[in-house]
Parts: C-alpha cells; structure tokens; sequence
C-alpha cells in the first residue's frame, strides 16, 4: 500500500484514514516521531506497553530460555 502525503507550510501531515483507523489513531491520540537512517517514523504511542504486546508471539513455539539451554548442552557435547 503507498499512502503518499504532503507537508504543509506548518509541517502538518494528514494520515491517510485507513491508516488511522488501523491503528487506533483518533484525535488527540500521541504519536511518537523519530529517524531511522533516512526514514522518519511516526509510530502510535502506547500506554501500557506490555499489555498491548501480549498474544503477538505465536503460540506454541520454544521458550527462548528452552532454546538456549539446548544449544548449551549441544555445544558441551561436541567438546
């Protein structure tokens, strides 16, 4: 999707309403701005952090933690 915008002599941009509403963006809400390289980002600033994060793992995957000893006990066999 190539949402395209333009800067206004304020250096106001218009989020595209599809935009908007995939992401909760309604008047008033906090956007956090910031470079990456030679992109500036505009992401959604969220309240709860660690709440809006639960479920975006996919379930039933290792641990991370199950991963790593795996490979430990991998690493002290081949020595």
């Amino acid at each position: 999707m190539d949402n395209t915008a333009k800067v206004s002599t304020k250096g106001q941009v218009v989020i595209p309403a599809d935009l908007r509403k995939r992401h909760h963006l309604v008047p008033g809400a906090q956007v956090r701005i910031f470079e990456y390289g030679d992109l500036v980002c505009i992401a959604p600033v969220v309240k709860e952090p660690v709440e809006a994060a639960y479920g975006f793992l996919p379930e039933g995957g290792k641990l991370l933690t199950e991963e790593l000893l795996e490979e430990r006990k991998k690493g002290f066999r081949s020595e």
